[in-house]
């Protein structure tokens, strides 16, 4: 969608500088990655300005800049810049953020293909990724990159629209009510998939119904033909059929649903082979993936494709396709005879206590350890959910379970209190601590599952296991 700078100006009802024929090749809010031709919105925010970095656009050869009007006049100046509209042609608009969903909007409405929107407490990315390849065998899809999900980042996915692509799959997160409404009146999605309601975020929340409350937004904020895909092993996402009065498409591994799987194969770091049962017909799937919550992500996928006709083999090539994303479970080899499951990218209590439960089932190993680290944002019922974390771990026979960083001491009260020995018990007040501490410990036949909020970097342990022995990754 390669707009002028004129109607940039005229979908955000800014003020332009200078002629404004020239076509924009991109969009972009940060000047480290902005190419020669794109779109610089100077997006303020409470820690940085982006006003600041005017002067790195024009050396970029921007194609022009959209900036706040209250902090531009008719020559914007600072120390040691000068910004002129022969330099940089600039839109003056009230509110750069504002401005770039305004424009986001207007591109989504141009190009008026089908948008399937996905949310939800945890397996936002994977849902939306194994949603994207299953469509992607009869589409040319958009998705978005990442997990660029928040109030400056679907936009931006948005603007990256080729005229060419015929459906959009986009996450939407939230750590705040209200959010995901604001991004569906961007996005305006036709689809909306909701994996789960969990216990994140309670620091922003007062309880986990007011999370479902939030997450529903997006089926509130259905655009025709509206059709809600709803977890119905999840009472409060199978509540939000209240929510629309379009179509409702179910699908679940315990309860009863549209696509319902009978049968679930363990087939250890391999992944998982299950059978979906919908209408009359059992269908029988491989997924390279850990973890039965997988599975659960791709029968959201599989309801996704048949929906939009979707060939049964064509899905069970997509799914037997997929790869985990990096730092999602992600299985690294070593030569010297342990395996470590990489799942650091983040972590809360219901998608910990299946991965160790997921350990504890795994067959052939000689000792199972778990690199648990703190899970945040828990707000007041963090020590209690941390706890029940370690009760799990006592019930999966793990020969040792190390936790990391602050509030992550409660897993190890839970464990003790269900029965597990203090001395298969350890604590790391970090992650480069618990890293040299696994440095010493791990040995042939080990293997070892690493997960931890976003903060806390857990990463960095395993890094460390990278430095002092040899993966065997390609």
């Amino acid at each position: 969608m390669n707009l002028s700078l004129e109607e940039i100006s005229k979908a955000v009802g800014g003020n332009l500088t200078a002629p404004g024929s020239t076509k924009v090749r991109g969009y972009s809010i940060d000047t480290r990655t902005l190419s020669p031709g794109e779109l610089f919105f100077a997006i303020k925010g409470p820690r940085f300005d982006g006003h600041e970095f005017l002067d790195q656009a024009v050396e970029k050869k921007a194609a022009g800049a959209v900036v706040h009007a209250s902090a531009v006049g008719p020559v914007y100046e600072r120390p040691g810049a000068h910004i002129t509209p022969s330099r940089l042609p600039l839109i003056r608009v009230g509110s750069t953020t504002e401005a770039l969903q305004q424009l986001a909007q207007a591109v989504r409405r141009l190009w008026g293909m089908p948008i399937i929107g996905v949310t939800g407490s945890a397996g936002k990315t994977t849902t939306k990724e194994m949603i994207a390849a299953v469509l992607g065998k009869k589409f040319t899809v958009l998705r978005s990159v990442g997990n660029l999900n928040n109030e400056l980042g679907m936009p931006l996915c948005l603007l990256r629209v080729e005229r060419y692509q015929n459906i959009g799959v986009l996450e939407m997160g939230m750590s705040a009510k209200g959010e995901i409404r604001k991004l569906a009146s961007i996005a305006e999605p036709n689809e909306g998939v909701v994996t789960n309601v969990n216990p994140v975020h309670l620091e922003f929340f007062k309880s986990v119904d007011e999370i479902a409350e939030a997450k529903a937004e997006l089926v509130e904020g259905l655009h025709d033909p509206k059709i809600a895909y709803l977890n119905s092993d999840d009472s409060r996402v199978r509540a939000m059929a209240r929510k629309t009065d379009g179509k409702i498409v179910t699908y679940g591994v315990k309860s009863v649903a549209s696509f319902k799987v009978q049968q679930v194969q363990d087939l250890g770091l391999d992944g998982t082979a299950f059978t979906v049962h919908h209408g009359r017909r059992d269908l029988n799937f491989v997924l390279p993936l850990l973890g039965q919550h997988n599975v659960t992500n791709a029968v959201a996928a599989i309801a996704v494709g048949a929906t939009h006709e979707i060939g049964w083999e064509q899905i069970r090539e997509a799914l037997a396709e997929m790869k985990p994303e990096k730092m999602r479970g992600q299985v690294l080899k070593f030569r010297e005879g342990f395996s470590v499951i990489d799942d650091t990218y983040n972590s809360n209590p219901k998608a910990l206590a299946e991965m160790i439960r997921f350990i504890g089932r795994l067959q052939g190993w000689q000792r199972k350890i778990v690199v648990a680290g703190e899970m945040l944002e828990l707000g007041p019922e963090g020590a209690d959910l941390h706890r029940t974390c370690g009760r799990e771990a006592a019930k999966a026979g793990l020969d040792l379970m190390l936790a990391v960083q602050g509030q992550s001491k409660e897993i190890l009260e839970g464990a003790v209190e269900a029965g597990m020995d203090r001395s298969r018990l350890k604590f790391a007040a970090d992650a480069v601590e618990a890293g040299e501490l696994l440095a010493r410990t791990v040995q042939k036949g080990d293997v070892v599952l690493f997960k931890g909020s976003r903060g806390v970097k857990l990463e960095q342990a395993i890094n460390t296991l990278r430095a002092q022995f040899t993966s065997m990754e390609p």
